[in-house]
């Protein structure tokens, strides 16, 4: 309410055109626009052996992830959000995903994991965060609080439908609670789907116009694509495919571009994921959030009173 959430901080000194957007399109499936990528297979496969050989296990869902967190340490921009015409500065990099439970039998049963991550997180800090995210949330007895809150609707009839309606409106205003919104997937940064773990190819995901959900990718099985080789000849090359959704909304067609180029050269050299960023940048300072956010307890305080 009155621009402060907590999960976000409004932005007002941005670009006229960027913020009448949301006025003309007001939902996040107006403003959709699908993002082809393609990483180098063959590039990563490399990397990757050779941390093998230096008993580092690293996966291409790894370095996709590591990729996104140092690209938003650089352009901060890809981690805004909309919610109620208004754009916000998200306080936290995280990435929400489904994984399957390990249940012993051909019966698929699935979760989402929403890990939270440091701008200043190397390749080897995302796999630990992953890992430990994957690993936990695989076991059948462990339920986490998505998984809870879930069932708990579900139990009674009716109400789904006026609790996600409650949940709209109080998120519509920014006063949704903090632990609805850490346990909703759907209010994250980035939300990722590793289609080649099914042997599937990528696809182009909707973004949800539930939550805060700014970025949706769909990371395919190995492709083989025909590109432009010497003296006029084809090759074919192996490539990661990787569908990305966006809300166009956030910032600029310009932004996007300088972003996605720069995570893709990441991908292309993935050494520079090795060791944190040599600085980073943001939309807020961390000083201005504080500031903020004491701004907000008094404005709070003083309505009470």
């Amino acid at each position: 309410m009155f621009g402060f959430r907590p999960d976000g901080r409004r932005l007002s000194n941005i670009d006229p055109i960027v913020g009448l957007t949301p006025y003309l399109m007001p939902k996040r499936n107006d403003a959709m626009v699908n993002v082809p990528l393609q990483v180098d297979c063959d590039t990563l496969t490399r990397y990757i052996r050779q941390q093998r050989d230096k008993g580092h296990v690293i996966s291409y869902l790894d370095l996709v992830v590591a990729g996104y967190v140092r690209t938003i340490a650089q352009f901060p921009e890809l981690n805004r959000f909309i919610a109620n015409k208004q754009l916000y500065a998200r306080n936290s990099i995280c990435v929400s995903m489904t994984v399957l439970k390990q249940t012993g039998t051909d019966e698929l049963l699935e979760t989402t994991i929403k890990p939270h991550f440091d701008p200043r997180d190397t390749l080897f800090d995302v796999h630990a965060k992953l890992q430990a995210a994957i690993d936990e949330n695989r076991r059948m007895e462990m339920v986490n609080d998505t998984d809870a809150i879930a069932r708990l609707l579900l139990k009674t009839p009716g109400l789904p439908t006026t609790v996600v309606s409650l949940v709209r409106l109080l998120d519509r205003v920014g006063i949704l609670p903090r632990f609805l919104l850490n346990a909703s997937p759907f209010h994250t940064g980035m939300f990722l789907t590793n289609m080649a773990s099914l042997g599937m190819p990528y696809v182009y995901h909707h973004i949800y116009n539930f939550g805060t959900t700014s970025l949706f990718v769909a990371m395919g099985k190995v492709e083989r694509v025909p590109l432009p080789g010497p003296d006029g000849q084809v090759i074919f090359k192996r490539v990661i495919p990787l569908g990305v959704v966006v809300d166009e909304r956030i910032t600029s067609g310009a932004s996007y571009g300088q972003a996605f180029g720069y995570w893709r050269d990441l991908l292309a050299d993935p050494c520079q994921l090795e060791t944190p960023p040599e600085s980073v940048r943001y939309d807020i300072e961390p000083e201005e959030k504080t500031a903020s956010r004491k701004k907000s307890r008094r404005a709070r305080r003083t309505l009470s009173a």
